[in-house]
């Protein structure tokens, strides 16, 4: 886990560092949850707690088994 004093870019900059096709899967694992997500916003009726929390959710389980899977076997 990177310390408090670098920056939030930090997350972009190490995926830049990872080969080709890792950081293309992760790419396109992204842009693929970021339409989701906008689907979900604005198919909504409104912004309540239980949109914002599967937004969360889903974020959750999508990147932290990709960040122990890419990060975490790293150290």
């Amino acid at each position: 886990m990177p310390p408090a004093s670098q920056p939030a870019c930090y997350f972009i900059i190490s995926i830049a560092k990872m080969d080709s096709g890792k950081s293309i899967r992760f790419l396109f694992i992204l842009a693929l949850w970021l339409c989701l997500c906008y689907l979900l916003v604005t198919r909504a009726r409104q912004i309540d707690f239980m949109v914002v929390f599967s937004i969360v959710a889903s974020g959750i389980i999508v990147f932290v088994p990709l960040y122990k899977r890419y990060y975490k076997n790293k150290e």
